[in-house]
C-alpha cells in the first residue's frame, strides 16, 4: 500500500515538474510585476505586504482558479478562452496606464502625496496576480495528461500552485530587501565589504526602475499574448495570423529571434488594445462626471419669504 502511494506521489511530482517548466515565462513576468506594488513603503512594511500578497495569491489559486478551471474543463471548456480574453484585456489596460504615466499622462487619481494605502495596494496586486496565476494554472492544466484522473490532476495543480507562489514571492521578498542587505554590508569592519554595500544601496533605485519597466512590458506581453491566442480561437484570428506570418518568415534567423519578434508583436498589440481601453474608460468617466455636474448645477429659484412692503 505504501509503495503504491509513493508511486502515485512520484507520478504527481513528475507531472507537476514537467508542467511547471512550461509556465516559466509567466512566472518570470509575475516576479517582475509584483515588486512595483511595494515601492514607496517603509522598510518595516515591505515583507508583511509581500506576505499578504503571497497569501492572496495562494487563495487565488486554491479557492478560485483551480476549482473553477477543473469545473470548466469538465463541463464547459468553451468558456475558458473568453475568461482569458477578459484577463488579457485587464493586463493590457494596466500596462497601458503605466506607459502613459511614464509620459506624465494620467487619467485617474493617482496622487502620491500621502502614504500608500496598504489595503488598496494589496488588493491591486492580488487582482493582477489573479490574471497571471490563471494563465500559469491553465498552462499547467493543459500540459498534464488528460488521462491523469481528477485527483492526480488536482494534486499536481496544488503542488504547482504552491511551488510557483513560493518561487515568485520568495524572489520578490529578496528583491525588496536587497537594499537592507546592502546597509548591513556598509556596517562591516571590512573596507571592501563596506564599498560593496554602498554600491548595492546606490544601485537599487536604478534596479527598481528597470524592474518597473520589465514588469510593465511583461503585463503588455502576457496580456497581448492572451488576447492574440484566445481571440484566434474564438472571435478574430486576423492579428494572430499576422504574427504567425511574420514569425514564419524569419524562422531561418533562429528560435531566439523568432521569440523576440513574437514577444514584441504581442506587447505592441497589448499596448494598442490597452490604450483603446484607457481611452474608452476615460471618455466614459468624463461623460459621467459632466453629466453629474450638469445635473447638480441647475439654477435655483429664490424662495420668497413674503411680499415686499
Amino acid at each position: 500500500m505504501s509503495v503504491g502511494l509513493l508511486a502515485v506521489v512520484d507520478d504527481i511530482l513528475s507531472a507537476a515538474m514537467k508542467a511547471s517548466a512550461k509556465t516559466a515565462g509567466v512566472v518570470i513576468d509575475d516576479a517582475a510585476v509584483t515588486p512595483q506594488y511595494v515601492q514607496g513603503l517603509t522598510p518595516a512594511r515591505e515583507l508583511p505586504v509581500v506576505w499578504k500578497i503571497a497569501l492572496g495569491s495562494i487563495i487565488n489559486k486554491y479557492v478560485i482558479i483551480i476549482p473553477i478551471a477543473l469545473l470548466l474543463e469538465a463541463f464547459a471548456p468553451m468558456v475558458l478562452p473568453y475568461l482569458l480574453i477578459v484577463g488579457g484585456a485587464f493586463l493590457c489596460f494596466e500596462g497601458a496606464e503605466k506607459v502613459l504615466e511614464w509620459f506624465g499622462v494620467s487619467h485617474g487619481e493617482h496622487g502620491d502625496d500621502g502614504p500608500r494605502d496598504e489595503k488598496k495596494l494589496v488588493l491591486g496586486a492580488v487582482r493582477t496576480d489573479l490574471i497571471l496565476s490563471t494563465e500559469i494554472m491553465l498552462i499547467a492544466l493543459s500540459s498534464l495528461d488528460p488521462d491523469f484522473g481528477i485527483w492526480m490532476t488536482l494534486g499536481a495543480l496544488l503542488i504547482i500552485g504552491l511551488a510557483m507562489t513560493v518561487v515568485v514571492y520568495g524572489a520578490v521578498a529578496l528583491l525588496v530587501k536587497i537594499d537592507d542587505i546592502g546597509l548591513r554590508f556598509m556596517k562591516s569592519p571590512s573596507r571592501g565589504v563596506r564599498r560593496f554595500g554602498v554600491r548595492v544601496v546606490a544601485s537599487m533605485p536604478a534596479v527598481f526602475r528597470v524592474i518597473s519597466i520589465v514588469g510593465t512590458v511583461a503585463m503588455l506581453w502576457v496580456g497581448g499574448h492572451l488576447l492574440l491566442q484566445n481571440l484566434a480561437e474564438t472571435l478574430w484570428a486576423g492579428p494572430y495570423d499576422l504574427v504567425h506570418v511574420v514569425t514564419h518568415a524569419i524562422e531561418a534567423a533562429g528560435p531566439v529571434i523568432v521569440w523576440i519578434v513574437e514577444t514584441a508583436m504581442s506587447a505592441v498589440f497589448g499596448l494598442a488594445i490597452g490604450l483603446v481601453i484607457v481611452a474608452v474608460i476615460t471618455g466614459i468617466t468624463r461623460l459621467t462626471k459632466r453629466g453629474g455636474h450638469s445635473g447638480s448645477s441647475a439654477p435655483r429659484r429664490p424662495t420668497s419669504t413674503g411680499d415686499p412692503a
